[in-house]
This record gives C-alpha cells, structure tokens and sequence, in this order.
C-alpha cells in the first residue's frame, strides 16, 4: 500500500471565559513536543478568548489521535482552571 504525500489539516477553535485562561491553556499544553514530529506539525494560538490548534499530519488516523490527545489536555487544563483558578487568582492579587 502506497501512502500518500498530501497532509491532512484539522483547525479546531475552544472558547475560553477569559484571554487570560486561553493563554494559561496554550502554555499548559504546548510544552509537551509532539511525539512523531516527522507526521505531525501542531501550530497553536490565541486570539482573544479563543485557542486555535491546527494540527497537519500525513494519516487521517493520525490526525483523530493528535486531535483527541489534545482535546484531553484541553479537558484538563479546564477543570484545572475550574478547580483552582479563581483561588490562584485570589491570591496573586
């Protein structure tokens, strides 16, 4: 089976309650590199209250696994915000 050169793009856009949450996600997530940076180009933003994550692969199913993985660190990253955020934010004030 011949695998093909075309890369598959996926832009997937998670609103945020706050810019400052936004980024804190961005900086959270982006620190762990990708593990197949040959199959795998991961950009990711902020833009006001929005992460943007746009990731290209060179498989679909590649492009389902990178999208799912980051989705369960956004997940975290959420109820993390949620659980300590506004105590955080007590604090360093």
């Amino acid at each position: 089976m011949s695998e093909s050169n075309d890369w598959h793009t996926v832009t997937v856009q998670i609103p945020f309650a706050s810019a400052k949450h936004a980024l804190i996600a961005k900086q959270a997530i982006e620190v762990d590199a990708e593990l197949q940076p040959q199959a795998v180009k991961r950009t990711i933003t902020v833009e006001g209250e929005i992460l943007k994550a746009t990731f290209s692969t060179l498989t679909i199913r590649l492009a389902r696994l990178t999208v799912n993985a980051f989705l369960e660190n956004v997940d975290l990253v959420v109820r993390t915000i949620q659980q300590f955020g506004q105590d955080a934010e007590k604090t360093s004030s």
